[in-house]
């Protein structure tokens, strides 16, 4: 199937990112919780202005998808089977997480505990996850909204942005074994 990218200028899907990988011929794998877009994302004011207009062209994309060469499992994967995956050195993560909840350790450290309360509403982001370091328990991250170099999160806070509600703890987990050289030009 052919797709046009151009046409993606309001909202990035993450089976746009697998299309695109697939274009590239990026060897990964697809885990989501939900096949389609899920219209019961409506309510949430970071999906309720575009989803109307997307909700038939991602459905479009799922149908296509294996058609395409693109394999999506409908099942969810945990942190343990993702550290797991990083450590084998075969793997890096695309994650799709809410910044809010993946950005409030760091919050907490610069604002007062519990000031701005947990009423903040689901922003849909992406981070490459690219580490773990089993005796911290944590994962190092590279986030495109941060400034920092390196970024660690405790693997309790990455399941919680990634399992959130608006997520469908969509993963793309990238072979690097035979694309690392692909890889590397995408970095620099």
């Amino acid at each position: 199937m052919k797709i046009s990218f151009e046409h993606l200028v309001c909202s990035i899907w993450t089976v746009d990112l697998a299309y695109l990988l697939q274009k590239f011929n990026i060897r990964f794998s697809y885990f989501t919780v939900t096949f389609g877009a899920n219209p019961n994302y409506s309510v949430e004011t970071f999906y309720k202005e575009q989803l109307p207009n997307d909700l038939e062209r991602v459905d479009m994309l799922f149908q296509k998808a294996r058609g395409a060469g693109i394999n999506i499992e409908c099942s969810s994967i945990g942190g343990v089977e993702i550290s797991q995956m990083i450590l084998s050195g075969n793997y890096i993560a695309i994650a799709l997480v809410d910044q809010y909840k993946l950005s409030q350790s760091w919050m907490e450290d610069v604002i007062i505990p519990g000031f701005y309360g947990n009423d903040s509403g689901y922003t849909g982001h992406y981070v490459v996850i690219c580490g773990y370091d089993a005796d911290a328990d944590e994962f190092e991250i590279r986030d495109p909204a941060s400034s920092r170099i390196h970024e660690r999160v405790s693997s309790k806070r990455l399941e919680e942005a990634r399992k959130s509600f608006g997520t469908d703890e969509d993963i793309l987990l990238v072979i690097i074994l035979a694309t690392l050289s692909v890889v590397v030009i995408f970095v620099q």
